[in-house]
C-alpha cells in the first residue's frame, strides 16, 4: 500500500510564470498536495521553452486554462479559491492585483486562502523587471563572485529563481499552518540579501566588504577553495583544526597548526598546500581524504555528477529528472508527468466539490 505524502488533502493553485513559482509548488506537489496549475490560453510561457525545461517544474500538477482576465475566469477561480488552501502567483505586482490574485481580493471566497505573491522586490516595490541574473547583479552577489582580477561571475543555475522558490514554499506551508489565511510577501531581492546573512553581518557591524579570492576561496576558512591538481580541480574545505591536522599528517604538512594562524598566513598556507595537492590527481586526492573525513570533492561536470549520482533521478512519464531533495521516512513520492495544456479542465467540478481539509 502506497502512503499518503505528508500533504496529501492540501490543494494548492499555482499562476506561475518558467521557475520560481512552479519550482516552489513542484516540490510541494512531489509531497503529496494537490497542485493544480492556471495557465492562460495558450499555455504558460515555458512551454515554448522546451519539453524538458517545462517538464523539471511541473510534474505531479494538473493543469487548467482560465482566462483570468473574464468574467467567466473569474468565477472559476473563485470556485477554486472556495476549496483550497493556496495560491502561489509569480508575477508583477500591477498583474497580481489587476487579475484580483491577493488575499483582499480572494477572501470573499474563502477567508482561510493563502495568498503567495513572488516577486522581483515585493508586492509594494514596483513593476522593475527582476530576472535571476538582475538580482544577482543589484544585490551585490555578482560582484563578489568570479576572480579578483577579472570580471563579475554568475553561476551556472538560476540560484535566485530557486532560492525564492524555496523560501515561497516554506512561507506558504508555515501560513497554512497558523489556520489564519492571509497573503504572504516573498521577493527575488529580499530572500539574496537574507542569503548573503554574515557577509551582510560583517559590512553591516564591522564595516568589512567582501573581496573575491582566487579560485572562489572562502573569506574565513583557510584553505577552503579550488585547487589545481596533476589531473583537474580539487574542491577542499577545512574548516577546523581537527580537519587540517588529519590533512596536514596525510599530505606530510608541518605548522599551521590552529585556525587563526592559517588565517593569518594565507598565502603561506596556499603554497604549502598548492604544491602538495599537484602531486597527485583531483580524484586521487578524493580517495585519500575522504576516508579521513575530510570535505572533498574533484570537481566533475554535471554528467559526471549524474552518472556517479544516479540515486538522484526519477522518471516521469517520458522524462528523466531529478527527484525530490527532500526525503520523509515512510513516503516514496511518485512521480507523474508534467501534464498536457488544460490535461484536466474536465475534471474541473470534482475539484471544486472537494473541500479542504482543516
Amino acid at each position: 500500500m502506497t502512503t499518503p505524502g505528508p500533504l496529501d488533502g492540501i490543494r494548492i493553485l499555482e499562476v506561475g510564470v518558467m521557475l520560481a513559482g512552479p519550482y516552489a509548488t513542484m516540490l510541494l506537489a512531489d509531497l503529496g498536495a494537490e497542485v493544480i496549475k492556471i495557465e492562460p490560453p495558450g499555455g504558460e510561457i515555458s512551454r515554448q521553452v522546451g519539453d524538458s525545461y517545462f517538464a523539471s517544474m511541473n510534474r505531479n500538477k494538473q493543469s487548467m486554462c482560465i482566462d483570468l482576465r473574464s468574467v467567466e475566469g473569474r468565477r472559476r477561480l473563485g470556485e477554486l479559491v472556495a476549496n483550497s488552501h493556496a495560491l502561489l502567483v509569480n508575477m508583477k505586482p500591477s498583474a497580481i492585483r489587476r487579475l484580483g490574485l491577493t488575499y483582499e481580493s480572494l477572501r470573499e471566497f474563502n477567508e482561510r486562502i493563502v495568498c503567495v505573491a513572488l516577486t522581483g522586490f515585493g508586492l509594494d516595490g514596483g513593476d522593475d523587471p527582476a530576472f535571476d541574473y538582475v538580482i544577482q547583479a543589484a544585490t551585490g552577489v555578482a560582484a563578489m563572485t568570479g576572480d579578483p582580477l577579472g570580471p563579475p561571475t554568475l553561476p551556472g543555475y538560476s540560484s535566485v529563481d530557486n532560492s525564492t522558490g524555496l523560501a515561497a514554499a516554506l512561507g506558504l506551508l508555515a501560513q497554512i499552518v497558523s489556520a489564519r489565511g492571509g497573503q504572504v510577501d516573498v521577493s527575488l531581492r529580499d530572500v539574496m540579501f537574507s542569503q548573503l546573512n554574515y557577509r551582510a553581518a560583517a559590512y553591516l557591524n564591522e564595516g568589512v566588504e567582501p573581496q573575491r579570492y582566487p579560485l572562489g576561496a572562502h573569506s574565513y576558512y583557510v584553505p577552503a577553495q579550488l585547487f589545481t591538481t596533476a589531473d583537474g580541480y580539487l574542491a577542499l574545505f577545512i574548516t577546523h583544526d581537527a580537519f587540517w591536522a588529519a590533512f596536514a599528517a596525510e599530505a606530510n604538512i608541518d605548522g599551521f597548526a590552529t585556525m587563526a594562524e592559517r588565517a593569518s598566513r594565507r598565502n603561506e598556507v596556499l603554497d604549502v598546500v598548492s604544491a602538495v595537492l599537484a602531486t597527485d590527481s583531483a580524484t586521487g586526492w578524493e580517495r585519500r581524504l575522504r576516508p579521513l573525513g575530510i570535505p572533498v570533492s574533484a570537481v566533475r561536470t554535471l554528467p559526471e555528477a549524474l552518472a556517479a549520482t544516479p540515486e538522484v533521478v526519477v522518471t516521469a512519464g517520458q522524462f528523466e529528472l531529478v527527484g525530490s531533495p527532500i526525503r520523509i521516512g515512510g513516503y516514496e513520492p511518485s512521480y507523474r508527468p508534467a501534464p498536457r495544456l488544460d490535461e484536466h479542465a474536465d475534471s474541473s467540478g470534482e475539484a471544486v466539490r472537494r473541500a479542504p481539509s482543516s
